[in-house]
């Protein structure tokens, strides 16, 4: 199995970055403006992109300033069962993410794709952490 990972540094304490990858205003600000849900652990939260596309992740672990982890349960095909990991330290002076999307059953175009985007999202999250407005997808 396959697994995307990316590793960033904020410039932001790390009870900032933790609320913005653990709470559904925060993701709304980096990930996508149409988030909803329950951010507990066993509490899903649904990402849509879109009318036509969405995602739902349940919140398998969850520990302040450390760790969130997801497990995809309904959406894309090849995200099912598929889990997500933001680990959290400290660094130097900032807070370090290390991000995985664990679980694919194939590296093919579609994963090299969502790799890229990622990426881009990570960004997002970095700008939102360190300047206060991100760059979410927003539908419209």
């Amino acid at each position: 199995m396959a697994t995307i990972r990316h590793l960033l540094h904020i410039n932001a304490p790390i009870e900032k970055v933790f609320q913005a990858i653990s709470t559904i205003d925060g993701l709304a600000g980096w990930w996508t403006t149409q988030t909803s849900g329950h951010s507990e652990v066993n509490g899903i939260i649904e990402f849509r992109f879109g009318p036509q596309m969405g995602v739902k992740m349940k919140v398998t672990a969850s520990r302040p300033y450390e760790l969130v982890s997801w497990q995809c349960v309904d959406g894309l095909d090849d995200w099912i069962g598929t889990t997500l990991d933001f680990k959290l330290d400290e660094n130097e002076g900032k807070t370090r993410v290390r991000f995985d999307h664990a679980g694919w059953l194939q590296e093919n175009d579609f994963y090299a794709g969502c790799s890229f985007t990622w990426g881009r999202f990570l960004e997002s999250l970095r700008q939102f952490c360190q300047a206060g407005k991100g760059e979410p997808f927003a539908a419209g």
